[in-house]
C-alpha cells in the first residue's frame, strides 16, 4: 500500500511540475534603449519571467498581459499528419546543424502559424527542459507522435545516433504522406465525378424537367414511355427531395460512425475496396510500399524484429494488410523467417517474398526492402498520373451519359409531334 501510495505521490508531483513549467503565450509592449516602442508576442511561464527576460535584452516592458483568445475559432486547426512531417524535417534538420534541441524546438515553436502545433511543440520543449528526454515528452501526445515515432526517437537516443534517426523519420514521414497524398487522389477523382454527375442530374430534374412537362402537358398528346420515366423520376425528387437527401446524409452517417467503431466492417470494406480494379491496385501497392518502408525503418533503428512487426501493422492503411501482418509476426515470434511468413499469407508478390529472401540472407533486409518500397512507391505514383490523364474523358463520358439521357427524354415528344404533323 505504501509503495502504492509513493506512485501515486511521484505521479502528482510530475502533474504539478508539468503545470508549471508549462509555457503560456503572452502579448508585450515596451520601450528600447533609444525611447523606440516595442510590441511582440513570446511564449513564457508566467508575467514576471517574461519581464525579467526583456530587460535583459534592453527593452523596459510597459504592458506584459496574457495573449486574449478569440471569441470564435480559439482552438485552431487540429494538427495533421502533415504537420508532423514538416516538424520532423525542421528539427531533424536543426539538430543535424547542431542546433540544439531545446533551441531548436523555441524556434520551431514561435514560428509556427499553428496554436495547437506551438502549444505542442512548446510543451516539448519545456518538458525537455525540465529534465524529461525526447521520447517523455512525445509520450504526452500519443496521438501526434503514434507509438513507431516514439520507439524510434528511443532507440535513437538510447544509440547516441538521434540526429541520424529523426533525418530518416523525416524522410520516412515526408514519403508516407506523399504515398498518402496520391491515393487519396486517385480515390477522390471518381468520387468527384459521380459526385458532380448526381449533382446536375438533381438540377435538371427539380428545376428544367418541370417545365418541360407543363409544356406537353398542353399538346394533350401521349408521351414516349422514356419520356413519362424521366416525369415520373423528376416528380419523386421534387417532391421528396429533402427526404432522399436526409436519407443519404444519415446513410452516410451511420457509416462513418459504424465503419470507426468496427473492426469487421473495417476490414470488410477494405477488401472489397482491394478488389476494385485500378483502385485496389493503387491500395495493394501503397500497402507493400508502407509495410517494406517501415520494415526497414525500424530494422535499421535497431528496433527488434518482431516488435517492429508490431509497428508495421498498424502503418500499413489497410485491415487486410493490418491482419497479415499480424500473422507474419506470430510465425516470426516462433522462428520462421520473414519471407516464408510473408509466403503464408498469401498477399505479397513474388518478388516482394523473394527480395526479402535475399536480403536475409545477405544480412540487408532493411537495405531490400528499401529497394521495394521506392519501387512501389514509384508504381503508385505512376497509376495515379494514369487514373488522372483518365479522368477527362470519363468525366464527359458519365455526365455526358446523364444529361444526354434527359435531353433525349425531353425531345422525344418533340419529335413524335413533329413527325405526326407531316
Amino acid at each position: 500500500m505504501s509503495a502504492r501510495k509513493a506512485a501515486i505521490g511521484k505521479v502528482r508531483e510530475k502533474a504539478e511540475a508539468h503545470r508549471l513549467n508549462a509555457l503560456e503565450e503572452f502579448v508585450w509592449q515596451g520601450r528600447d534603449k533609444r525611447g523606440k516602442v516595442m510590441k511582440g508576442e513570446q511564449m513564457a511561464r508566467n508575467a514576471n519571467l517574461l519581464r525579467a527576460d526583456l530587460r535583459r535584452q534592453g527593452i523596459t516592458p510597459t504592458v506584459v498581459k496574457a495573449k486574449p483568445k478569440p471569441l470564435f475559432g480559439g482552438g485552431g486547426k487540429k494538427i495533421s499528419a502533415r504537420d508532423i512531417a514538416v516538424f520532423s524535417r525542421q528539427i531533424a534538420t536543426m539538430m543535424k546543424s547542431g542546433v540544439p534541441i531545446v533551441q531548436a524546438l523555441e524556434i520551431i515553436g514561435g514560428g509556427n502559424k499553428n496554436p495547437n502545433m506551438k502549444k505542442m511543440v512548446n510543451s516539448l520543449r519545456s518538458d525537455i527542459e525540465g529534465g524529461a528526454s525526447i521520447y517523455e515528452a512525445m509520450n504526452q501526445f500519443p496521438v501526434q507522435f503514434d507509438e513507431l515515432y516514439r520507439n524510434l526517437v528511443r532507440a535513437g537516443e538510447s544509440s547516441g545516433v538521434l540526429e541520424t534517426v529523426l533525418e530518416t523519420i523525416a524522410t520516412y514521414k515526408e514519403n508516407i504522406e506523399t504515398i498518402k497524398g496520391k491515393i487519396k487522389k486517385a480515390l477522390f477523382y471518381p468520387a468527384a465525378v459521380i459526385a458532380v454527375a448526381i449533382l446536375i442530374s438533381a438540377v435538371l430534374m427539380i428545376f428544367v424537367v418541370p417545365i418541360f412537362r407543363e409544356t406537353f402537358a398542353g399538346f394533350g398528346a401521349d408521351l414516349p414511355a422514356f419520356t413519362n420515366l424521366v416525369f415520373g423520376i423528376s416528380d419523386i425528387v421534387v417532391k421528396w427531395f429533402w427526404l432522399i437527401g436526409l436519407i443519404i446524409a444519415a446513410a452516410v452517417g451511420f457509416f462513418i460512425f459504424s465503419y470507426k467503431r468496427s473492426a469487421k466492417l473495417q476490414h470488410t470494406v477494405d477488401r472489397l475496396l482491394l478488389k476494385i480494379p485500378v483502385i485496389g491496385k493503387v491500395l495493394h501497392e501503397s500497402a507493400i510500399a508502407r509495410f517494406a518502408r517501415t520494415l526497414a525503418l525500424t530494422f535499421r533503428a535497431g528496433v527488434p524484429l518482431v516488435e517492429a512487426l508490431d509497428n508495421v501493422a498498424g502503418a500499413t492503411g489497410s485491415m487486410v494488410y493490418h491482419d497479415a501482418v499480424m500473422k507474419i509476426k506470430e510465425d516470426v515470434a516462433v522462428g520462421y523467417p520473414v519471407n516464408v511468413a510473408m509466403k503464408q499469407v498469401n498477399l505479397f508478390p513474388h518478388m516482394v517474398v523473394q527480395m526479402t529472401a535475399i536480403g536475409e540472407e545477405a544480412g540487408a533486409l532493411d537495405t531490400m526492402l528499401m529497394k521495394v518500397a521506392e519501387f512501389y512507391e514509384e508504381e503508385v505514383s505512376n497509376t495515379v498520373d494514369a487514373i488522372s490523364s483518365l479522368i477527362e474523358p470519363m468525366v464527359m463520358v458519365i455526365i455526358g451519359g446523364l444529361v444526354g439521357s434527359i435531353v433525349v427524354a425531353m425531345y422525344l415528344p418533340i419529335f413524335k409531334i413533329a413527325m405526326t404533323v407531316m
